[in-house]
């Protein structure tokens, strides 16, 4: 390992990605596969039968945020993305809870990832006949269980992170290409043959049953978006910037398409109680519905694939962020230290793979895995709807320029990304209420509103607490308001198209 000094030149990272690339690591942490196979499950239990709505409603917001990122990152590559952005268009106070709360939410969807990893595994086991193993009763609904056998593969895909992305996305463009073929022929063979006949009022925003319902599902899919700015998180490691932009929106386009066909498969094929009851198990019960063994496993090793390679894609991004906050000195030294051999951020990556094993083992609070998925997904659902809402907000003031200069320009590089913005701020804001006001106590449960609200408060919190100490106890100059940004400058956008 090595470790610059602070005051030299910053550590730099290896160049060696191209689109394809950035494509296999963005869409393995957006993990479509898991999405579909969890999140629909999940979000039709709020919103019923609407969800190619629900997709395509959220799909608005998230494309105007992925146009942001697009032109914050032409003119400004940096593995910080929305750290730096925010930093230095808006101010650094909210740059650096943009990073630090895509750091732990991150961190929790690892350990949510990690009993979703398991829970497949185990689903497998039982396909293939074995139920109990020493005495013990395998179950996948187990999340002490499924953390366990989850834990040993995110051990194992950190230790290939550690060599290096170019490894990583070798290994997740093969395990993406079996995940598409599975998904893309089991789900069109649902839309086919599926028992429950096609309605166009599936694509009726306005017949969801009410506003709350509404807002949860829109956060709940903007859940299943994220992940397509993993892109962006390794923007120095590309030969050209523009492939990381290219690859980001490549993701976002596909993942659409992915949800709708899988939004319209699973409810031609399952009922609205069959959708909502099975949770972590849904993808497996749709390929029953549709196959017998063995094909009706292949769904099932489709989960198990992208749920790998979703833990591995998100400990990528995760070190990356930190490293570019230990350059500036809002994060101490270790986060910076970049192997010789490898040229990664090996200990960051390393660190970050101790701390969702930690998070992890913490969840088992909460002792049903359907329980945990709804409260993480609930609260990282808050938190990356804030952090969207802010990088919007930094190309909007960055760009403000543009108004004057080219108003065409100026709609898409402003006001669209600020439509997009308050879209966001408005449903976090909407759903944070409704949890506050739908009980009078707290409790450790998935359905008790103050405990869903208590997450995502603690990580913002804990961003106001830890930027007070990079400020005035680590004296970052990162603080410096301003330092390094010409937010006036339309040329700049110019220059880069």
């Amino acid at each position: 390992m090595t470790q610059q000094p602070y005051g030299e030149d910053p550590p730099s990272l290896r160049k060696s990605l191209g689109v394809v690339d950035g494509v296999a690591i963005a869409a393995s942490s957006t993990a479509a596969t898991t999405s579909i196979g969890i999140g629909l499950g999940v979000t039709a239990g709020v919103v019923g039968l609407h969800l190619p709505a629900i997709m395509l409603l959220a799909f608005l917001p998230i494309l105007g945020i992925a146009g942001a990122y697009s032109r914050l990152n032409r003119v400004e590559p940096n593995a910080g993305n929305g750290y730096v952005w925010v930093g230095r268009s808006l101010t650094p106070w909210l740059g650096f809870l943009v990073g630090w709360v895509n750091i732990v939410a991150t961190v929790a969807f690892l350990a949510y990832t990690t009993a979703v990893t398991g829970s497949a595994m185990l689903q497998l086991a039982g396909e293939a006949g074995l139920h109990t193993v020493a005495g013990l009763v395998l179950d996948p609904g187990s999340t002490a269980q499924t953390t366990a056998v989850g834990i040993v593969v995110l051990v194992a895909v950190t230790l290939t992170a550690v060599t290096g992305v170019r490894t990583a996305a070798r290994l997740q463009s093969g395990l993406l290409v079996f995940e598409y073929v599975v998904l893309l022929g089991f789900c069109g063979y649902g839309i086919v043959t599926g028992p429950h006949s096609f309605r166009l009022s599936w694509f009726d925003p306005f017949a969801i049953p009410s506003a709350s319902a509404l807002a949860q599902g829109l956060l709940l899919s903007v859940f299943c978006y994220w992940g397509f700015e993993a892109a962006f998180t390794v923007n120095e490691e590309v030969r050209d910037p523009r492939d990381a932009s290219r690859a980001g929106l490549i993701t976002l386009v596909t993942m659409l398409g992915l949800f709708l066909l899988g939004s319209v498969a699973f409810q031609r094929v399952l009922s609205e109680q069959e959708l909502a009851g099975h949770g972590a198990q849904g993808l497996a019960f749709f390929g029953d519905r549709l196959a017998s063994q063995p094909l009706a496993a292949l769904p099932l090793v489709a989960l198990m694939f992208s749920a790998v390679a979703s833990l591995q894609a998100g400990v990528i991004p995760t070190a990356r962020g930190m490293f570019a906050m230990s350059r500036d000195r809002t994060l101490g030294p270790v986060w910076s230290k970049v192997s010789a051999r490898y040229g990664t951020p090996a200990t960051g990556t390393l660190l970050i793979g101790a701390l969702a094993t930690v998070v992890a083992a913490l969840a088992l609070v909460i002792p049903r895995l359907a329980d945990m998925i709804m409260a993480t997904v609930n609260a990282v659902g808050i938190v990356v709807a804030l952090s969207y809402a802010l990088t919007a907000l930094a190309a909007a003031a960055r760009f403000r320029g543009l108004l004057r200069e080219d108003w065409r320009q100026g709609i898409r590089a402003v006001v669209l990304p600020s439509l997009s913005a308050a879209a966001l701020l408005a449903l976090g804001g909407y759903l944070a209420w409704s949890f506050y006001t739908s009980t009078d106590h707290l409790e450790v449960s998935a359905d008790n509103g103050w405990f869903l609200l208590l997450t995502p408060a603690l990580m913002i919190a804990s961003g106001f607490l830890a930027a007070a100490w990079a400020k005035w106890v680590r004296k970052s100059p990162y603080f410096r308001t301003g330092h390094g940004t010409d937010a006036d400058a339309p040329q700049l956008l110019a220059t880069s198209n």
